[in-house]
């Protein structure tokens, strides 16, 4: 069957053409069947596949980081036990309310017991964070250069946390024999009861809105 036998052919008589043809011609319909359906139907079916590929993708991905955490579970609750632990021995150095008086002529005998002279101890108004309070105290001492030192080193020797910012070491004019002047603000801090705890976290959820 040749080309010209092709062209001859009536599309309405399909049922009699020949067998070569016919197969052709189904052959043809089958392909036009294919492409309609992949463009209809087939289509949305391979976004809808795709999308749960990515799902899959991450599911995969939240299964491996839980089956991590449950492999390190008891490193994670030893971790846990260890930070209590830390935490529990940095609280015992913050002094309770009532304690802070206490502390305070602690930090006053310091400068005292080296010789100093206390020109200033002031203290500030009281800073409440979530979880503690911070009390800033305005210091000025005067004294031998070796003696300021070793005050310093004594606050920082103490039992509680006692920090020193903004030193200012300068002569001290009134002094005889080279004496100095040194002025610092010292921070010390001490753990909010469970009341206070209460109170600060509803002063921060007003300050948040």
């Amino acid at each position: 069957m040749n080309l010209d036998d092709i062209r001859r052919l009536n599309i309405r008589e399909v049922g009699n053409w020949p067998l070569l043809p016919r197969i052709m011609m189904l052959l043809l319909i089958f392909l036009a069947m294919l492409v309609a359906g992949a463009l209809l139907d087939w289509k949305d079916r391979y976004e809808e596949l795709d999308q749960k590929r990515q799902e899959e993708g991450r599911l995969k991905e939240q299964y491996a980081t839980k089956k991590a955490k449950a492999i390190n579970y008891d490193i994670y609750v030893q971790q846990l036990k260890e930070i209590e632990q830390s935490f529990g021995a940095l609280l015992k150095q913050l002094p309770n309310k009532a304690e802070m008086d206490a502390l305070l002529t602690d930090i006053n005998q310091a400068g005292v017991g080296r010789g100093l002279v206390i020109d200033q101890f002031i203290p500030g108004q009281t800073e409440t964070k979530e979880y503690y309070a911070e009390l800033p105290i305005a210091i000025r001492v005067s004294g031998r250069f070796h003696d300021i030192g070793a005050f310093a080193a004594d606050i920082a020797a103490l039992s509680r946390i006692v920090t020193l910012h903004n030193l200012s070491i300068s002569p001290d004019s009134k002094a005889a024999g080279g004496g100095l002047s040194m002025e610092a603000l010292a921070r010390t801090y001490r753990y909010l009861d469970r009341a206070e705890v209460v109170e600060a976290r509803k002063a921060g959820a007003k300050d948040k809105k």
